[in-house]
This record gives C-alpha cells, structure tokens and sequence, in this order.
C-alpha cells in the first residue's frame, strides 16, 4: 500500500494483504487517510452509499466524455453526492461528485473515469509505484492532514 502526499513531495508505504475492503478500512483506520471515491470500490459500496441518505433523485440523462449516462442525485447530512452511470448494458460509473457540506465552503470532489476496461489481463508490475526521483519516503504519521481540503470550521445551526 503506498499513499502519496502528491502536493508535498512524500509518500509513505507498508506492506498490506487482504480484499480491498480490508485495505480501504485500514488505510482509514489506522492511517487517516480518506481517498474520494474509495467507496465505488467496495464490495458493499451501494450500502456504504446509501447510510444515511435520506432524498434521492434520478435527475435525468446526460452525457459524460460522450457516453450517455443517467444522473443520479442524493442527499444525507453531511454530504451530497451524484453519479452519472453509463445508460445500457454496460453501467460504469462515469462521473462522482462528492460534496461536503459539514466543512464552510461546502467543497467538492469529482472524480470522472474516463477509460474502464473490463476483463483484461494486467502485468503483474502494472500497479507498482515509481516515485518521482525528488520524493521522499516518510512514516504515515508525517502524511497527516494531506488533503487537498482543509478541515476548515464547522457549520452549525442547520
């Protein structure tokens, strides 16, 4: 498992073994660490999802990278999020935004995949990382608060 922290030239890794559920609820366990979108991956991603919703729409269709997708929009307390799931037999999602209402400023992520395949072979070094010559390998522990958003404050009252 390696996380880099893209914006301050570091990275930190530990030796990982299990499912990708597994992986997801250590890094944010025992690593802080919150990659967006890491829900899609889950095995029970609808149900992680879906916690806490409590309005959901199916805004209508749109076009996403030129692929027609149908726009679904869902509301919980402390975030909004929508998906644009490609229409027909092949429902990829295309597009996620995340919105975070409990941080001033109500940010957003968006995270878009533009080219998923299915069904092919990769090479056993496909995912290995090579870190750029200038990175440095710290401890997890130095890899705090690397998110792009800050905290930030709070809101109240609503």
């Amino acid at each position: 498992m390696t996380v880099l922290g893209k914006h301050i030239g570091a990275y930190a890794q530990a030796d990982f073994s299990g499912s990708v559920d597994q992986l997801i609820d250590k890094m944010r366990s025992e690593f802080g660490v919150e990659a967006p979108g890491a829900d899609l991956l889950l095995s029970r991603s609808f149900d992680d999802l879906m916690s806490g919703v409590y309005d959901a729409k199916h805004v209508g269709r749109g076009v996403i990278d030129g692929v027609e997708c149908e726009h679904l929009a869902f509301r919980s307390h402390d975030t909004d999020w929508q998906i644009w799931i490609e229409a027909g037999a092949n429902p990829i999602p295309r597009k996620f935004v995340i919105t975070s209402k409990s941080v001033t400023g109500a940010p957003q992520y968006t995270l878009r995949i533009k080219d998923w395949k299915t069904n092919m072979q990769q090479p056993a070094d496909a995912f290995a990382f090579k870190p750029a010559a200038e990175a440095k390998q710290v401890a997890f522990g130095s890899l705090a608060n690397i998110d792009e958003v800050p905290p930030g404050s709070q809101q109240g009252g609503k």
